[in-house]
């Protein structure tokens, strides 16, 4: 049962990562009504940690216990919550001024910040082979860039057709936006990671006090950011069938992963991932017209590498960086 779980979950997860990157594109270039995206936030947050509180079979009580009668944790688990938050919001931007098969290639530098951040805070030592395929994906991501530099000369030029709440979009804008969320994901997931060894405890119960803490950070973070639009507009304003499908695809994420942590190895994470880029690229020529250049094939060719490389086991006697991993949302 266990490996149909593994491969269901990973064939589960490439479509989760291509399908949520390809949405948000979706819904934040129409022309029309548009969504505040830190609403959408709130919402993913509240789902994932409902979601996680139904999947421990708990009550209220256990809410309460878990958030309040473990207030030392709850607190700690505030600066992860703080950074997935920004992270979330992040993405929106980024995906918003990117074409989605660009995004999710430059994506992928959050392997590199995420095994950065792994060697400071937790003493990781990663293998020769995974020094260089950190080289190659950096190397990778940077010839995407690159190219698609040159091949956007113009912020005008990746707007999408005309609507009275259409707004431009910036390449440097989207580029930046990428580059933090890289960042905070990178930090966030080691910060949490390290919450968990030293704590132990329950990964549901800790997606629990992350959904709890996450959605009034996420609140927080809507009322400074849009706080009198939200007043003006309304909480769901904009909302349609699509944005429901985006919130509900971004908070399927967050469990997703502890699923496949669970159930999947390394190489198979890598090309799920791998097989992500592949459809996005597709799926972004055929419904937004994007026509990837010889750079970009070379770049993400050498981004694919990257990620399968990375996640080969050491040998016999070597230990994989992300053996016995827990990964939050």
């Amino acid at each position: 049962v266990s490996r149909r779980v593994k491969y269901a979950s990973l064939g589960v997860l490439v479509l989760q990562n291509a399908s949520l990157v390809l949405s948000i594109r979706y819904v934040r270039t129409l022309p029309g009504e548009r969504f505040l995206p830190t609403t959408a936030v709130v919402m993913a947050e509240a789902m994932k940690g409902s979601a996680c509180l139904l999947l421990v079979r708990q009550t209220a009580v256990t809410l309460h216990e878990a958030v309040v009668g473990q207030f030392g944790d709850t607190l700690r688990l505030a600066v992860p919550s703080l950074i997935y938050t920004l992270q979330n919001n992040l993405q929106y931007v980024a995906i918003s001024n990117l074409p989605a098969a660009t995004f999710q290639v430059t994506y992928q530098l959050k392997i590199l910040t995420t095994a950065l951040f792994s060697v400071l805070l937790l003493g990781t030592a990663l293998s020769r082979l995974q020094w260089l395929s950190l080289a190659l994906l950096f190397a990778g991501v940077a010839l995407v860039q690159a190219e698609q530099a040159r091949a956007v000369p113009s912020a005008a030029a990746l707007s999408p057709s005309p609507g009275p709440e259409a707004p431009a979009q910036s390449y440097a804008v989207g580029l930046a936006a990428v580059a933090a969320s890289c960042l905070s994901s990178g930090f966030a997931g080691v910060y949490f990671e390290r919450l968990l060894k030293r704590s132990g405890g329950s990964i549901w119960v800790r997606n629990v006090q992350l959904g709890a803490v996450g959605t009034a950070v996420g609140l927080g973070a809507m009322l400074a950011a849009e706080g009198p639009a939200v007043a003006a507009l309304g909480f769901f304003y904009g909302y349609n069938g699509a944005v429901w499908a985006v919130v509900v695809n971004q908070a399927a994420g967050g469990l997703l992963v502890a699923v496949v942590v669970r159930y999947a190895d390394n190489i198979l994470k890598g090309f799920a991932t791998a097989l992500s880029i592949l459809a996005s690229t597709a799926a972004s020529a055929h419904l937004f017209g994007f026509r990837p250049r010889a750079p970009f094939l070379a770049g993400t060719a050498m981004v694919l590498a990257a990620v399968v490389l990375y996640g080969r086991p050491r040998g016999a006697g070597g230990r994989s960086q992300d053996s016995g991993k827990s990964v939050g949302p």
